[in-house]
């Protein structure tokens, strides 16, 4: 594990070129964020490396989750003022997986970044299947945090914690289906919510990689920047999609798979 902070500052230099590159990128991760509530890490990690130029996996990934934990709590403002977080599962299951980012970030660095992000693409392609599985579910629209679903959330919530602070990720992909098993809720309730979980989990892996050296904080602000116009346009077309049943959840998936078949492609040759 590095420590100081010279990686991150290197990336600090930016040219005139790779800023208007990382706010186009920062848009982009923002109208993810908005739209299906994940994609934040999964799209600024590869933005980061193949569009603006950062050379470090590492570097990127705490980058990424800087960017994406503001982003993430933008567009947690938008959907709260449309009335569609379920804050009392949210908040629980949240909590619950702070303590598993924490340990699974301190695990995620002690392995290759370009490994990091193969393993992940194999779990979203199965993530994509079940959520194309379910895409006809309506789902509850008033669910709460109750004592039959605790176990659940509390559990789930320690589980995709830990999965997001190993992949170094917001974890919105692995969220938004484990709020939607653990309570029934609706997937449009289940988007807005994770972004509770999101802004945490983010939160909780950019401060492990700050310690050691691995954030640039000048690429973290353009991506915030760009991410918060991208996170409106995003939650517009969430709330039009979500009236259309099961297309969001179409959407969704397609989008997972998109993603996670363009990493395998570019990790699996650089391993």
């Amino acid at each position: 594990m590095q420590t100081g902070s010279a990686p991150g500052d290197e990336q600090m230099m930016l040219s005139a070129m790779q800023a208007v590159l990382g706010l186009a990128s920062g848009a982009m991760v923002g109208f993810s964020l908005g739209l299906v509530g994940g994609g934040g890490s999964i799209f600024a990690v590869p933005l980061m490396v193949y569009v603006v130029g950062v050379p470090e996996p590492h570097v990127a990934i705490g980058t990424s989750a800087i960017a994406v934990a503001a982003n993430a709590a933008a567009n947690l403002s938008n959907h709260a003022r449309g009335g569609t977080v379920m804050w009392s599962c949210a908040l629980p299951f949240a909590a619950a997986g702070i303590a598993g980012a924490l340990a699974g970030s301190a695990l995620g660095k002690m392995i290759d970044g370009h490994k990091l992000l193969a393993l992940f693409a194999l779990i979203m392609l199965v993530i994509a299947a079940l959520m194309l599985k379910t895409r006809s579910r309506v789902g509850l629209s008033d669910v709460k945090m109750n004592r039959a679903n605790t176990p659940a959330i509390v559990g789930l919530g320690l589980a995709t914690g830990t999965l997001s602070g190993f992949f170094g990720i917001g974890g919105g992909f692995l969220i938004v289906p484990a709020l939607m098993l653990a309570t029934g809720m609706s997937i449009m309730n289940a988007v807005s919510s994770s972004l509770v979980a999101v802004t945490a989990f983010a939160l909780t892996t950019a401060a492990s990689y700050a310690w050691s050296g691995l954030v640039s904080w000048g690429l973290a602000a353009l991506f915030v920047a760009g991410g918060i116009a991208g996170g409106l346009a995003g939650t517009r077309s969430a709330r039009h999609l979500s009236e259309r049943r099961g297309a969001l959840n179409i959407v969704f998936a397609i989008v997972i798979i998109a993603v996670a078949i363009y990493m395998l492609a570019r990790n699996v040759s650089l391993s």
